[in-house]
């Protein structure tokens, strides 16, 4: 492709020697492609990542979602297990970019939407990501607080009250975001040594709550004979459709930003074997093991309990309170850092790279994950798995769909490596943005999200912040579609439009 850049027999590419990117404006240290001897992560480090993300709190409470929407533990496994299998697709396509060019997520975005414009997409998965951070580290803070009022007796838990809180809850907050901050602060290496040990500890973790609670109920308890609210009929395809879309959403952050990680790939196949056998495996296995476990809470308390720390807490052993409260943090830890601090800290350094760098990055995340509260989404399903899950999905699969394009069906995979970097190269477009790559963002987030809604309960209030009718009425049969119809538009919209213009040219 250029003389500026080095091919590999394998397909990854490097800058090539004595190759410098020279203007602070667009490079640093963290955003500069990562040698090819620097890339060594294996299948099984990709394999531990996933693991380490997807045992958590937030995923192990999806199927509480949906059941708590009327169905069953089958069809609620079912909807998680469809979910993951269609958003590694586009995870392998976009990570397959981080392999080959050693280059993270917002330098990626600049091939499309040009080296100003890249910006655009980089924002909005950090804010997203800020927004998961502040969710997971109010968990794990929860995790501590709960956890800790065991062994310290009832005190800790009924301190003097601060904002609504007691003071114990925030210090337990305080402490665990600290501990977040410190890690991520070492680095991505310290990272991947992380979630290698991290990883087995949390399934070993898991089943052992699994192993307690099928002892103490005499077996796995009624949640598993309990029938759909919904059946099988037109009741349950409602539900279905908007809650695949929610589960997608749940993962489509990572979709767009895999390229952090792929970045240090040994190999292609390293990455798509790492990520196929981890992602889509893990997610199903988890909330099957939080169903089998839920339903023994119900045997032994009367009523289930979805929530892992709340049902930790109610342990009486010390030293099975303590081993749980490690457990919380390890897991809750591993899938923080990687999800949501490791994208933002890219994307803010991408926004200024003259001035912050990734650690900067990490620490602005930090503070803007704490400022803006989001932690309030998960208190309501209907909120939680539809506004917040199919909102963010709708918007991110639009980006998915413009980067797939741009690189696999324009492109054809092959990038002018230093050109990224570069204002007088083939990505600069017009003054830095290529502005059909900002259309079709944009009439796909249109399509994707204008006919969002909310549901009528039973009582007749609205669940959630929409209009009954849509924000667009006539859009409204399309906001259940959410990501697909976001993916497929912008992806469409964005090919036809590169390539009617390359007619022109």
């Amino acid at each position: 492709m250029s003389a500026a850049q080095t091919t590999h027999p394998d397909g990854r590419v490097e800058l090539a020697a004595g190759s410098t990117l020279a203007d602070p404006r667009f490079a640093n240290d963290d955003l500069a492609p990562v040698p090819v001897a620097g890339r060594r992560w294996s299948t099984y480090n990709f394999l531990a990542l996933w693991v380490g993300m997807a045992h958590n709190i937030p995923s192990w409470t999806l199927a509480s979602g949906l059941v708590a929407l009327g169905m069953d533990w089958k069809q609620a496994v079912l909807t998680i297990a469809l979910a993951n299998l269609i958003v590694l697709v586009p995870m392998l396509l976009i990570g397959h970019a981080g392999t080959k060019y050693g280059i993270p997520f917002p330098v990626f975005a600049r091939a499309s939407f040009g080296l100003r414009g890249a910006n655009l997409p980089a924002m909005v998965r950090a804010a997203v990501a800020c927004a998961w951070f502040g969710i997971q580290t109010w968990i794990g803070g929860e995790g501590i607080f709960l956890l800790a009022g065991k062994v310290l007796g009832h005190g800790w838990q009924t301190a003097g009250q601060v904002a609504g809180q007691p003071w114990t809850q925030w210090l337990a907050f305080g402490l665990f975001w600290a501990l977040e901050i410190a890690v991520i602060v070492r680095g991505m290496e310290t990272l991947r040594r992380f979630e290698n040990w991290a990883a087995p500890f949390v399934i070993v973790g898991a089943l052992a709550l699994l192993a307690w609670i099928t002892v103490k109920a005499g077996g796995l308890g009624p949640l598993l004979s309990q029938p759909s609210a919904l059946g099988w009929g037109n009741r349950f395809w409602k539900v279905f459709f908007p809650s695949l879309m929610g589960m997608i959403g749940f993962w489509s952050t990572l979709a767009l930003n895999i390229p952090d990680f792929t970045r240090f790939g040994g190999s292609q196949r390293a990455q798509i074997r790492g990520q196929a056998l981890g992602l889509p495996t893990t997610m199903t296995l988890f909330a099957l093991l939080s169903v089998l476990v839920t339903s023994g809470s119900q045997a032994v308390y009367g009523t289930p309990i979805w929530d892992p720390i709340q049902l930790a807490a109610k342990m009486d052993s010390v030293a099975g309170t303590l081993f749980a409260l490690l457990v919380v943090l390890v897991a809750t830890l591993s899938v923080n850092i990687a999800a949501n601090v490791v994208s933002p800290a890219y994307d803010l350094a991408h926004l200024a790279p003259r001035f912050v760098n990734f650690r900067t990055g990490a620490l602005i995340t930090g503070v803007v994950g704490i400022a803006i509260m989001p932690w309030k989404l998960i208190a309501n399903p209907h909120v939680y798995i539809f506004t917040w899950l199919g909102v963010v999905g709708g918007l991110l699969g639009t980006v998915a769909g413009v980067l797939i394009a741009d690189y696999w069906l324009i492109r054809r995979t092959g990038l002018a490596l230093a050109e990224l970097y570069r204002p007088d190269g083939r990505y600069w477009y017009t003054a830095g943005w290529n502005w059909l790559a900002v259309l079709a963002l944009l009439a796909g987030g249109v399509l994707a999200i204008g006919g969002s809604y909310s549901t009528v309960g039973a009582d007749g209030t609205r669940q959630g912040p929409f209009p009954v009718d849509g924000v667009i009425p006539l859009l409204k049969p399309l906001a259940d579609y959410g990501w697909a119809v976001g993916f497929a538009s912008a992806l469409l919209l964005y090919t036809l439009l590169s390539l009617g213009s390359r007619a022109r040219s």
